[in-house]
């Protein structure tokens, strides 16, 4: 397992759930949900710096049928802006169901969809890490894709 805090990224339209990893990679907490409107790239990259960051892992939202959708098309345009502006990696990882998951979770602890809107996207942030750092550790490899940062950057 490499060592290293990362920031797990669950990418909406209206807002970004943030989630960290502890410094070996066991387990996700959240942080923070950032609204997406101007500056949420700058937010995302300061929340990495004060958490010293050593990677990003954002959720790809695939539809069930494997299909993109317009979903995934933001998410990979988010991730993109992350890896052309940080020196960080940037991961992709098969995010289905997560959203779902965690509003789920949160019905189950008594909490409403709509008194849960900003927290359900750290949920999901947090779901989509932690799948990330269990599938590092048992396939002893890092999960998803690579995002390579645009030449010129």
């Amino acid at each position: 397992m490499r060592a290293g805090t990362r920031l797990g990224i669950d990418v909406g339209k209206v807002r970004v759930g943030v989630a960290r990893s502890d410094p070996h990679g066991m387990i996700a907490t959240p942080v923070q949900t950032v609204q997406r409107a101007g500056r949420s790239v700058a937010k995302v990259l300061a929340l990495a710096a004060e958490h010293d960051a050593v990677e990003f892992v954002v959720g790809l939202p695939i539809a069930l049928s494997g299909r993109d959708t317009a979903s995934t098309a933001d998410a990979r345009k988010f991730a993109q802006q992350l890896a052309d502006n940080s020196e960080l990696p940037v991961r992709l990882v098969d995010e289905r169901m997560t959203t779902m998951s965690a509003q789920s979770a949160l019905r189950a602890s008594g909490r409403t969809t709509k008194n849960s809107r900003s927290v359900i996207d750290q949920v999901a942030a947090v779901i989509i890490l932690q799948h990330a750092l269990d599938f590092e550790r048992s396939a002893a490899r890092p999960p998803g894709e690579l995002v390579e940062p645009t030449l010129g950057s």
